[in-house]
């Protein structure tokens, strides 16, 4: 899929590393993850003004997917990407 390739290509110039595990794209730098959810279903254009938001807090994460993680969900994260 073109496009599936153009997103993944967006996200990897942006910074960003595919987690296998988790299945989704991370930029620790950034705070962010993108679900791989979220990748697909949102075009191009949204994932790049998601990209060049301004990163979250210090000590916070940005979590991009189509239904929020869990807050448990998200503890956990934060605490496996800090």
């Amino acid at each position: 899929m073109p496009t599936t390739a153009t997103k993944r290509q967006i996200l990897e110039d942006a910074g960003y590393f595919y987690s296998f595990d988790r299945m989704i794209y991370i930029n620790r730098d950034a705070r962010k993850a993108f679900s791989v959810e979220f990748v697909d279903d949102h075009s191009e254009g949204e994932l790049e003004a998601r990209i060049n938001e301004p990163a979250p807090p210090p000590g916070e994460w940005g979590f991009y997917f189509n239904s929020g993680p869990s807050e448990a969900v998200r503890r956990e994260l934060s605490a496996l990407l800090a």
